[in-house]
């Protein structure tokens, strides 16, 4: 067995200390992905002009609408005006948090407008949204 000599071992463990560091730096600095940091809330800006978050608040107000008649059946279904406010968190997906404006299906009531607050999280890898929650917003817009 040929034997290492004294800086060739010096050289193997810099070598693997920088290598640690270099793996540490990279763990430790912030992800950026999605337009911002792994878990950080941050605004979307241009909410009425962005199709997609406009799409995913017509999704909420629907998947709101289903899942209120399978479970009791009653009331009237809301209609999707607009999304109003928004913001995006990166976490195992990209959780979305959004300020809704939907009214009354104007064909049974009024139709007056109310602000809900829905959290749709969205997987683009595989494809899938889920409705986490719908509910009257606390902090209305309107």
């Amino acid at each position: 067995m040929a034997k290492h000599s004294p800086s060739a071992k010096l050289t193997k463990a810099t070598i693997t200390f920088l290598a640690i560091l270099l793996v540490l730096a990279y763990c430790s600095t912030p992800v950026r992905g999605l337009r911002g940091l792994v878990g950080v809330r941050t605004k979307i800006e241009d909410v009425k002009g962005n199709r997609e978050v406009q799409e995913l608040g017509r999704y909420s107000v629907k998947e709101y609408n289903r899942s209120r008649r399978r479970s009791n059946g009653g009331g009237e279904d809301l209609r999707f005006m607009e999304v109003v406010e928004a913001e995006r968190q990166v976490v195992s997906g990209i959780k979305y948090y959004l300020k809704v404006a939907a009214a009354a299906d104007a064909r049974q009531s009024g139709g007056a407008p109310r602000t809900f607050d829905a959290v749709v999280v969205v997987k683009p890898w595989v494809q899938s949204k889920k409705l986490i929650d719908f509910a009257p917003s606390t902090a209305s817009s309107n």
